[in-house]
């Protein structure tokens, strides 16, 4: 009896030699390997404790009193410097500890706040800005800069070189620095010269007055 299929093999792919199963098999334990690296190198070493705090400095030059300050919906630990004296436009901002830069360009969207028209429209997010690795988990961010950062991305910078100048692109409402000091993913406390600056919470506005120790170093 017939059943009207054909008796002949089912398919007519031709088998996969043992040496191409090999092939395969290593391809594919390769890709595994590479996905595990890949997590190995950008997760473990965020695992690690950070290192000591570095001795942070204000951002701004050295000897030069700042208001440093917060307000409610800020966000925790986040910092604005406003100098005390003098036009805060195209001030400089320095490096508060040595380190690599990590970011350097647009955060966000610029708008349209400068020093010709100062209540032009607000942008969105940070504007200019510069992100640097201080090693050991520390990171320092400096955002809301008048124009291109003077410095790129791999960039060594030591601490008191100039990274940009102060402005207000971004979400800014005037010319001041917004900075934040980072041990791994999380913000916290500002210290500057060893000392934390009491800025912890944004439940309520404050204020303090520091003066900037971030002065050039004696060539021994």
């Amino acid at each position: 009896m017939t059943t009207g299929r054909s008796t002949t093999a089912r398919s007519h792919r031709p088998a996969r030699s043992p040496k191409i199963r090999v092939l395969i098999a290593l391809v594919a334990a390769a890709a595994v390997l590479g996905v595990i690296l890949a997590i190995t190198l950008v997760v473990v070493p965020m695992l690690r404790p950070a290192g000591p705090r570095p001795l942070f400095q204000l951002p701004v030059a050295c000897g030069e009193t700042w208001q440093l300050g917060t307000y409610p919906g800020h966000d925790d630990y986040d910092v604005d410097l406003f100098p005390t004296e003098g036009e805060a436009w195209g001030r400089p901002v320095l490096a508060s500890y040595g380190g690599t830069v990590t970011e350097a360009g647009i955060n966000g969207s610029l708008g349209g706040r400068t020093p010709d028209n100062p209540e032009g429209p607000r942008g969105r997010g940070g504007g200019y800005w510069v992100k640097i690795d201080h090693g050991g988990k520390w990171e320092t961010q400096y955002l809301h800069m008048l124009e291109p950062p003077l410095v790129k991305v791999g960039q060594e910078v030591a601490q008191g070189d100039q990274i940009g100048l102060l402005g207000s692109t971004g979400n800014s409402g005037a010319p001041h620095l917004h900075y934040e000091q980072r041990r791994g993913w999380e913000k916290v406390e500002t210290h500057f010269d060893g000392a934390p600056s009491g800025i912890t919470t944004d439940e309520r506005e404050h204020t303090v007055r520091l003066t900037s120790g971030n002065c050039p170093r004696a060539v021994s």
